[in-house]
């Protein structure tokens, strides 16, 4: 079992920045592709980001691509979406999720994390 906890949302300005945190519990964390997904009252959840095992590999939404970052850092458990230049439409729920093998795009993944708010004003 992999527990995943997000934090770092919050209400930000159309043009800054925040950075999201996702913890996982356990030894095996480099075991599992982490993403980053998104989602809005009455839409599906969206894919936003993902990350290899080691790091070396990410791909992004083109929603997002040369905005938002993702990074992992393996002994702590702990991958990050960095979010620059935020524009309204980044508005929902953002959740972490890990998934053996390779990043997809669609949410079928075996763990989330219960989701942090991330609001942008314009």
């Amino acid at each position: 079992q992999v527990q995943l906890v997000e934090s770092g949302g919050g209400l930000e300005q159309a043009g800054g920045s925040l950075r999201l945190s996702c913890v996982a519990s356990g030894r095996t964390f480099s075991s599992y592709v982490m993403a980053w997904f998104r989602q809005v009252p009455g839409k599906e959840r969206e894919f936003a980001a993902g990350i290899s095992l080691s790091g070396v590999s990410t791909t992004y939404a083109d929603s997002v691509k040369g905005r938002f970052t993702i990074s992992r850092d393996n002994a702590k458990n702990t991958v990050y979406l960095q979010m620059n230049s935020l524009k309204p439409e980044d508005t929902a729920v953002y959740y972490c999720a890990a998934r053996r093998l390779v990043v997809v795009r669609t949410p079928t993944y075996d763990y989330w994390g219960q989701g942090t708010q991330v609001t942008v004003s314009s």
